[in-house]
């Protein structure tokens, strides 16, 4: 079975194949593992996988340890401190680690028992009675039982067989830039944020030596090619010129940058995740945005479910997709769901707003029934991390 992607979904679903008794050979673009990226939940569900998995141990190696932060003005004066609980908003046993490092987490788990095939991509798709032929860039055609494309949200994959990513893929109103720049705060597991009206301006740190900056703005009208690096770096420093606080020191450090990521904050929405041998899982399947932070978590339950339910359906495909496509549903709406809410109340439209924001959020943090206070707030993140019961396979 070829996978199409190496970053969460294509190394989950190949561990669990592996483990199923399945051959899974894994494909990446890029000529290795992809370094860096911003930190990313780990919850509900998708806990219980890690579990499953026997690596939460290593996950709680890579753990961002992220102690608190705050909420600050444009001279940096604290305008409400938080604790762990609540600058990070996850629930007893939820967990939070980079990217990167969950990437580099699961391809050790399974690089000992799959192939994987860097610096290769998938250039055609022929479909068969009994397999479907594979053309690569650079390597020679290859036969496979089935296909999953596992290669995010602007999946190659998904273009080639289901139709163009206008059909699917729909923008929320927003964009997000995150890059990597230098610690000049001396931030130590804490993170700082910025709120400007409309927009906000995101630090923080995993380990002392560098720092993640982060900035999320409404969606102009006019937006470079998402290949145009250099036109999207010039764009972020016209939103943001003279916005006040760090942002000019943070801007200056964008183009030295070694990770910059910048896209449309976008669902994909698909009516099957199926179209004969071929299957999509993840973000390429069903990304519920970034703004979500249930993105990865639906990665990892995604892989788990297709893996076992080819498991359950004797390799049937027929059987195994439709099976996955059930078992995943709501799990995968109330995860859309979540991710629309959130686009909207990313960011606070006025002075006023961040006024708001700002004393509930310092007033939550005092209370003396805080943990209630934190339940109500968590109420819908903690329904959407945990609106799926994990089959034993």
């Amino acid at each position: 079975m070829l996978i199409a992607g190496a970053s969460v979904a294509g190394p989950a679903l190949a561990y669990w194949l592996h483990r199923h008794g399945f051959t899974p050979t894994v494909v990446e673009q890029a000529p290795a593992l992809r370094d860096g990226g911003y930190k990313v939940d780990l919850r509900g569900v998708a806990m219980q996988v890690v579990d499953r998995m026997g690596l939460t141990s290593a996950i709680t190696r890579h753990s961002t340890r992220m102690r608190g932060g705050a909420w600050v003005d444009a001279s940096g004066k604290p305008l409400a401190t938080l604790g762990p609980d609540l600058i990070g908003m996850r629930a007893p046993g939820d967990d939070e680690v980079l990217r990167g490092d969950l990437a580099r987490v699961l391809h050790e788990a399974t690089r000992h028992q799959v192939e994987y095939v860097f610096g290769d991509s998938i250039t055609g798709i022929n479909q068969g009675h009994d397999g479907v032929e594979v053309t690569f860039a650079r390597s020679a055609p290859r036969v496979f039982d089935l296909v999953v494309g596992a290669d995010g949200l602007h999946s190659g994959l998904r273009a080639q067989v289901f139709g163009a990513e206008a059909e699917f893929v729909r923008p929320l109103g927003m964009h997000a830039c995150v890059f990597t720049v230098p610690n000049h705060l001396g931030l130590d597991h804490w993170e700082l944020l910025y709120p400007i009206p409309g927009r906000v301006v995101n630090l923080y740190s995993t380990r002392r030596a560098a720092a993640k900056a982060q900035f999320i703005f409404p969606t102009p009208a006019v937006v470079p090619d998402r290949h145009d690096i250099a036109g999207q770096q010039r764009l972020v420093a016209e939103i943001f010129e003279g916005a006040g606080w760090e942002t000019d020191t943070l801007l200056a450090a964008m183009p030295h940058s070694p990770d910059f990521y910048f896209d449309a904050a976008s669902q994909v929405r698909l009516d099957r995740w199926s179209a004969g041998r071929v299957a999509l899982v993840g973000d390429a399947a069903h990304s519920p945005s970034p703004l979500s932070g249930q993105g990865t978590s639906l990665a990892l339950v995604g892989a788990y479910v297709l893996a076992g339910e080819l498991k359950a359906a004797g390799g049937d495909h027929r059987v195994a997709f439709a099976r996955y496509q059930e078992e995943m549903r709501e799990y995968v709406r109330v995860n859309l769901t979540l991710g629309e809410r959130n686009a909207k109340q990313m960011v606070a439209g006025s002075r006023r707003q961040i006024r708001l924001q700002t004393t509930m959020m310092r007033l939550v943090d005092r209370l003396p029934w805080k943990g209630m206070a934190l339940r109500s707030i968590m109420k819908p993140l903690t329904r959407a991390a945990n609106a799926l019961t994990l089959r034993d396979y």
